[in-house]
């Protein structure tokens, strides 16, 4: 990367967190005035009193504004900012007058359609699982990738829409993969990825102060459905296409918090006889909440997290496979001794007061 890349790069960043910074104000107020407010109805809300949603707004202001400053309009980015302005339709619609998750699925298909079909953005190579073969990886028929595609865009527009529990945690944690992907991005000479998920990472940050703990506004459904479908779609042009060997792993790390919180939260509630769609208050934020941590101590802990995931995923795509399973190893150890000790400090904690 050249020195003038850099700089449109950091002007990206730039535009994107003054613009979504200066109009989270105007935001809030636009989400009084359509009466899009969070009101905690159920124990799974972490906050006491009504709070506007329809934040994510801001964060699309800031990211549209930055990419038509800096950004490189090829048929895949025209087609990414296509299909994410259906899902920020969607998601506006659904933060003032709650839609059904039918509907809003087909929505989601449709507008990755967009992306798979009109960007030609597909899954078209995947790493192969059989020990017995020659072949280190597998180009997929052109049916199954598409469909691959859609099911992967789908899953973590939702995914990301999960996480979205804690104040800052879905802003934060979009961020951290933002920057993994661009990391990876410009190491793979793609700059028109590379300053998309600039701008996607600079709007986070202009929103951020605003929604971290106790936050004033939220981003909601229109913030956190926004940011999957992006996020999603941009490890497809950036991640898929490029590493044949590893080609699957890299994109799981950098967006693993929210991929497996959403997979194991699907097997729990279908385990239970439930909708995989149904909400529940069985989410990592909320574990960590009842394991006794606050709200800001959980947000920075699956900070760290999602950190460590996009680090393993950069050492995987530099360095191979053993650096980055050594660093997630320790990082597994290191998180459960200090989990073990922040509950065995709440118990003596709690046994001091009963005494």
């Amino acid at each position: 990367m050249n020195n003038r890349e850099f700089l449109m790069l950091l002007g990206a960043c730039i535009t994107a967190f003054v613009f979504s910074f200066a109009s989270t104000p105007l935001v809030k107020r636009l989400a009084y005035k359509w009466k899009a407010i969070d009101i905690p109805k159920d124990g799974r809300r972490m906050h006491n009193h009504p709070i506007p949603r329809m934040g994510g707004l801001a964060i699309i202001f800031g990211f549209t504004v930055s990419l038509m400053c800096f950004g490189i309009m090829t048929r895949q980015v025209m087609a990414i900012l296509a299909g994410a302005a259906v899902i920020a339709v969607m998601g506006i619609v659904d933060d003032i007058k709650a839609l059904d998750a039918k509907p809003k699925f087909v929505i989601q298909i449709v507008a990755a359609l967009i992306v798979v079909i009109g960007g030609d953005l597909k899954i078209e190579v995947f790493t192969n699982p059989s020990l017995w073969s020659d072949s280190a990886y597998l180009i997929l028929p052109d049916g199954v990738s598409i469909i691959l595609s859609i099911v992967w865009i789908v899953f973590i527009t939702n995914a990301v829409n999960f996480i979205d529990g804690l104040d800052g945690l879905a802003a934060g944690v979009s961020a951290i993969m933002s920057v993994s992907l661009v990391f990876i991005a410009t190491k793979l000479g793609e700059y028109s990825v590379a300053v998309v998920g600039v701008a996607l990472m600079g709007a986070c940050f202009g929103f951020l102060p605003y929604n971290f703990n106790p936050a004033k506004i939220f981003m909601g459904d229109t913030g956190s459905t926004f940011l999957g479908f992006v996020l999603a779609s941009l490890s497809i042009q950036g991640m898929f296409k490029s590493y044949a060997i590893i080609s699957f792993a890299v994109p799981l790390l950098i967006l693993g918090l929210p991929l497996f919180d959403a997979i194991f939260a699907m097997v729990r509630r279908i385990a239970k006889g439930q909708s995989p769609m149904k909400a529940d208050r069985g989410h990592l934020h909320h574990r960590l909440i009842d394991m006794g941590f606050s709200q800001k101590q959980s947000v920075f802990i699956l900070y760290m997290i999602s950190g460590i995931l996009g680090i393993s995923a950069i050492i995987l795509a530099e360095s191979g496979t053993l650096r980055a399973i050594l660093l997630l190893v320790c990082v597994l150890v290191f998180l459960l001794v200090g989990s073990i000790l922040n509950r065995n400090n709440n118990k003596t904690e709690d046994s001091d007061e009963k005494d």
